[in-house]
């Protein structure tokens, strides 16, 4: 039989209760890995407005460029296809993150419990 050795013991609980202060000192300044000095990350809700945010600055901006094409301000054709499919483009993402958002809603709703 194999006695236990206290040193080693009391060694373990040291690393231990190490750990455990180093998890509870990153929990209470954002997280496991959080840099000293930074900022916690956005929360979801706020990384999803400020994704809303831009692609409708980039509608707004489309929009305006195609007025001004119409209006005859502008011979550019070139930048309002661009703008106009880079606005279609941040729309159709904003879409499909939507499209996929709901699928897994319904997913986590029809699971059983």
């Amino acid at each position: 039989m194999s006695t236990i050795d206290p040193s080693r013991l009391l060694q373990m609980r040291s690393s231990i209760l190490n750990q455990n202060q180093a998890l509870q000192r990153a929990a209470g300044r954002g997280g496991i890995g959080a840099a000293e000095g930074t900022e916690a990350a956005p929360d979801f809700g706020a990384a999803i407005n400020n994704a809303l945010q831009q692609v409708n600055a980039q509608q707004a901006k489309a929009s305006q460029i195609s007025e001004a094409y119409e209006r005859g301000d502008t011979h550019d054709i070139v930048s309002v296809m661009i703008e106009r499919q880079k606005a279609s483009l941040g729309f159709e993402t904003t879409l499909q993150v939507r499209n996929k958002l709901l699928s897994a809603y319904r997913d986590i709703m029809n699971m059983p419990v």
